[in-house]
């Protein structure tokens, strides 16, 4: 099975993006499940994980009333308040009763104004009532802020299933390399982070597996491919590029591992860590 392990739809007529403005161009519209499903055929993927759009229980809800329609989302990774505890557990007992699709939470934390949001002591015991219901944790580690607390993530909150996306957004367009390497390394020491080969393309200049190689290399090198996945980040992956051409090049990035490695960066990581 293939799995894109990070997609997004948002539908400006119902839902606020307060992020998501004109200055964005082409993705500065609604995209929808129907604009989707021929570019995963034509990729030969699966199913895919839809990732929360917006800090905001409207998003998580419309994210769910849209799995409920199509087979080929296997899951989704909505929004609860994490500094407000007794609210996100009420909002996860609901989802897990309800949602079999409900895999897990994620937080725009690169948009709040405090970079150490995510590991305030409020927030943390949100984390740890997340961890209590066995769901995952999408960290939005945007390269320099977030990355290097995914160690003290790990340390409190151990219970916690974590993916950081975008492979923390690497400093590819100056072709930058320490400390994020560093800190990446520190982050996959915790047997229970993953991270997602996502957003590769709208980091680098041209999108192509050239500029990706030293940083996915490297990543596999901490990592291993049993805790690396593919995502596409569609339909933010439109900013320098397309679906088709991140599929190409994600396969070219690979060229090189074994089919066991594919295999398990395609579909199998992202199957184990949301239980697809």
């Amino acid at each position: 099975m293939k799995v894109d392990a990070h997609q997004h739809f948002w539908n400006l007529d119902r839902v606020r993006y307060p992020w998501l403005v004109p200055e964005y161009g082409p993705i500065y519209r609604t995209f929808e499940a129907p604009e989707l499903e021929p570019l995963l055929k034509s990729a030969g993927i699966d199913q895919t994980v839809l990732v929360q759009a917006m800090d905001s229980s409207e998003d998580t809800e419309y994210m769910l009333e849209v799995a409920s329609t199509f087979d080929w989302i296997g899951g989704v990774v909505g929004w609860v308040p994490l500094d407000r505890p007794d609210e996100a557990e009420r909002l996860l007992t609901r989802y897990a009763a309800e949602f079999p699709k409900f895999k897990g939470v994620r937080h725009l934390i690169h948009e709040e104004k405090d970079p150490d949001w995510v590991i305030r002591p409020d927030v943390l015991e949100g984390l740890n009532v997340l961890a209590d219901f066995g769901l995952t944790f999408d960290v939005v580690a945007v390269f320099p802020n977030h990355l290097k607390h995914i160690p003290v993530l790990a340390e409190r909150v151990p219970k916690l299933n974590m993916v950081i996306d975008h492979l923390a957004k690497p400093p590819m367009r100056e072709r930058g390399w320490e400390p994020w390497a560093s800190q990446l390394a520190e982050a996959a020491a915790c047997p229970r982070v993953f991270a997602k080969l996502s957003g590769l393309n709208t980091a680098s200049n041209h999108g192509v597996a050239e500029e990706w190689q030293p940083y996915v290399d490297h990543a596999l090198a901490v990592f291993g491919a049993e805790r690396l996945m593919f995502g596409s980040d569609w339909p933010v992956a439109n900013l320098n590029g397309d679906y088709a051409s991140v599929w190409r090049e994600t396969l070219n990035v690979l060229s090189a591992r074994t089919p066991k490695e594919v295999e398990a960066i395609l579909g199998g990581t992202a199957q184990r860590f949301y239980r697809l």
